[in-house]
């Protein structure tokens, strides 16, 4: 096993399906490292020397990969949460953001988007009492006229 940039490589595994071990980094990304450093899409990491290794953790020291790269997405998701956008919105309740359908098939979004809604991410600013909230924003006109009759 080769241990580069805190993440454990197999040896036996070609150089690309190695690489994609990297969180941000797939097979073909994997393959366009190689063709870059010259290292045959076929060779195994075991076969590599140590000026090849070398150049590779270089590389991939250069490239924005791992805990930067989740940071990053965390810190856009957040950004879009604050700033009250609808694809923060979509976040906050955990349906697809991208424009998929909402009516129905949306418990894969609703799995994915879950992460973002864990306690450590809630940076949602304290309202004012006179601004209504997102359930009373998105509640329809005649469950309001209801509930006003309700408070008479």
């Amino acid at each position: 096993m080769l241990h580069l940039l805190g993440v454990n490589l197999p040896d036996k595994k070609k150089v690309p399906v190695a690489l994609s071990y990297f969180y941000g980094i797939g097979r073909p990304l994997g393959e366009k490292i190689c063709h870059q450093l010259s290292i045959h899409p076929e060779c195994k990491l075991q076969e590599l020397t140590d000026a090849q290794i070398n150049q590779l953790g270089e590389l991939l020291n250069k490239m924005t990969i791992e805990g930067d790269l989740k940071r990053e997405i965390k810190n856009r998701v957040l950004h879009h949460r604050q700033i009250g956008t609808v694809t923060g919105r979509k976040f906050e309740l955990g349906l697809p953001v991208r424009g998929q359908r909402t009516r129905t098939n949306a418990e894969t979004a609703s799995k994915l988007n879950r992460r973002w809604l864990a306690k450590d991410y809630s940076t949602m600013a304290v309202r004012p009492a006179l601004e209504p909230t997102l359930t009373q924003r998105l509640m329809p006109a005649a469950m309001r006229a209801l509930n006003w009759f309700k408070r008479i």
